[in-house]
């Protein structure tokens, strides 16, 4: 009985530490950033969302492009703690710059 106990119980440990790790994969987070330029306030915080979403995941950003185009949103992903600042700049006169917390 002892000899079972000490190949059972690391091996239990093991499995633990396994699902654990499988655990906080599915629970990736990446905090991203992104600036954009524009004519206007609106057309330079799309231009940045897509910037954070290219940063991130082409396929997330891909999905953006073919639904709503809602800026903040990502599919696939949980979005977080979107922060935006904007102010003249940029080429074509406005630049802002988005930074947020995406988790699949």
């Amino acid at each position: 009985m002892g000899k079972t106990m000490r190949v059972t119980v690391p091996a239990l440990a093991f499995a633990a530490a396994l699902l654990a790790a499988g655990a906080g994969a599915e629970a990736a987070c990446v905090k991203k950033a992104g600036t954009g330029t524009g004519s206007t306030v609106d057309s330079a915080k799309f231009q940045a969302w897509e910037a954070v979403l290219q940063a991130t995941d082409w396929g997330s950003w891909a999905g953006f492009m073919s639904t709503g185009m809602k800026i903040g949103t990502a599919p696939g992903y949980k979005v977080s703690n979107v922060l935006t600042r904007c102010g003249k700049g940029g080429m074509l006169g406005q630049q802002c710059t988005m930074q947020a917390t995406l988790c699949k």
